[in-house]
Order: C-alpha cells, then structure tokens, then sequence
C-alpha cells in the first residue's frame, strides 16, 4: 500500500497505529538503521531510539509533524529532522557520560563585559559576508539560537538547505579569517 506524504502525515498526527508502526518500524527502517550507523559509534536500541524520535515528533501537539509543508518529500524531510534528533541525543549521552567524570575541567569563564566583547567581534566578522543569506543564517543560529526549521521557514527554504547555506558560509568565513591572519595554503 502506498500511502501520499500527506496522507503519511495526517494518520500520525491521528496516532493511526497500523500506519505509524509501518512508517516508524517498516518503511523507514532501512533509512533509520543508515542514520544511526553514521550517527552513533557504538550501540543503540533501534526500537528505543526511534520511539523517542516518534515521541519527540509528536511533542507539543505534534508542531513537528505538522511542519511538514511538502517542498520534499515526507522521507526527505523525515531525514533532516531524524538525523539533528539522533546527533542531539549523542551529545546528551556524550554529556551524561562526562557529568561523572572523575577531574574538574577547566572551563573558560567571562565577565560580562569579555562577553559583549567576544560577541561584537563575531558580529563585526559576520558583517564581512558580503552573501547576506550567509550572514543572515549564521546570526540566527549561531547568535540568537533559532533553529533550522524557524530559519527556513523565514527564507521560505527548506531546513535541509539552510545546513547549506550555513555550511557554505561557515567555510567562506573560514577563508576569511584565515587571509586576515595571512595563512597561505600551500
């Protein structure tokens, strides 16, 4: 049975439970099991990880869901949410794991002022983008903290293409401090 993307959609948000097993535990099995080979180096509980993706998803009267628009398809998008939900939830046990660790780390502490100082210097780097896209992306994520699917929706994009778009302008950015402190590459 093959079922539209917004037909997909709308029977999770209903919490159809043949339909959602067969999407979370049949169809996109193959795609879920390649994520998490390339997210996560060790072992994770297919079924426990992909349940909290479901939960996740379903948060908030399932908002996720619902911001599916279809400029691609519910596989694609699924991809780009799925993907920046298994690297948060590695970063979370990354963290865990560190919590307990047995030294104190010598974590870099600003006064206020060092940090307005360090963020008007960030600024003023930003400000070199002459693609005002890239500047305009990199200040909403990396500055005030929005997240991929607010950004595209403002650049009526896909969040998959504002990872573009940010990654294309964190390494036009690169270049540019890197000839500020005169790195030739050989």
């Amino acid at each position: 049975m093959s079922l539209s993307d917004t037909v997909i959609i709308e029977s999770l948000i209903n919490k159809d439970e043949k339909v959602t097993h067969d999407f979370f535990f049949v169809w996109c099995r193959p795609l879920f099991y390649s994520l998490i080979r390339r997210v996560f180096n060790y072992e994770v509980d297919y079924d426990e990880l992909v349940n909290e993706l479901y939960v996740h998803l379903m948060e908030n009267d399932a908002k996720r869901l619902r911001s599916f628009r279809g400029r691609s398809s519910v596989y694609q998008w699924l991809k780009c949410v799925a993907i920046r939900f298994f690297i948060a939830k590695r970063k979370q046990a990354i963290e865990e794991k560190t919590r307990g660790s047995l030294y104190e780390k010598d974590e870099p502490s600003y006064d206020p002022h060092e940090i307005e100082e360090i963020r008007n210097d960030i600024l003023a780097l930003l400000d070199r983008l002459q693609n005002d896209r890239y500047r305009y992306v990199l200040k909403q994520h990396f500055i005030l903290g929005v997240d991929y699917e607010e950004i595209a929706a403002a650049l009526r994009t896909s969040p998959a293409n504002v990872y573009n778009i940010k990654k294309r302008a964190i390494t036009k950015l690169t270049v540019i401090v890197l000839d500020d402190i005169g790195y030739e590459k050989h």
